[in-house]
Formats: structure tokens, sequence, C-alpha cells
């Protein structure tokens, strides 16, 4: 259900950035620029708006993928950043080793 909630906004997206492919150059035109300036636009706005379709589109294959193959990836996490072991702190005093002095 909300994979297709996704969907149906992404398909919202392309379908106002088709809208103002037409409504932009249709403005321009009323207020006084010219056919080939206004023709110029419209044909910058779909270029964009194809370009953001296929990224949009390749993103949703991606991360539909994603969450097939790693259901695990939307478990809980332990710990302020997940990170085990030892090393894991940053910062603060340390014990010897690495000052200029010795």
């Amino acid at each position: 259900m909300a994979g297709q909630q996704h969907q149906d906004s992404t398909t919202d997206v392309v379908r106002w950035a088709a809208f103002s492919c037409v409504l932009v150059p249709v403005v321009l035109l009323w207020y006084g620029t010219s056919l080939a300036g206004a023709t110029g636009t419209a044909l910058g706005l779909a270029a964009v708006t194809a370009v953001c379709r296929v990224l949009l589109r390749r993103s949703e294959r991606g991360a539909a993928r994603s969450l097939a193959e790693e259901p695990a990836a939307l478990a809980p996490r332990h710990g302020r950043h997940h990170r085990g072991g030892t090393g894991g702190h940053r910062g603060g005093r340390h014990s010897g080793g690495n000052t200029p002095g010795g």
C-alpha cells in the first residue's frame, strides 16, 4: 500500500510538472514575451521534466529492489551510531601514544 501511495505521489509530481510546461509559456506570452522565447522555455521545461521523470522512476525501482533484497535494513539499530567493537569513540583524551611530547 505504501509503495502504491509513493508511486501515486510521483505521478502527481510529473503531472504538475507537465502542467507547468504548458502554463509557464502561456503566462510568458500573456506578459509580452516573444513566441520564440516562450517556445524555448517550454522546450527547456519539457526536457527538465523528462529527465526528472526518468530519475524518479529509476529511484523508485532502486528503492523497491533494495527493500526486496534487504528487509533487515529496516530493523532497529542499537546504540547511537550502530558502531561495534573497539575504537568506536572519537575525541576526548587518549591514553599515551601519539602525543608530540612522547
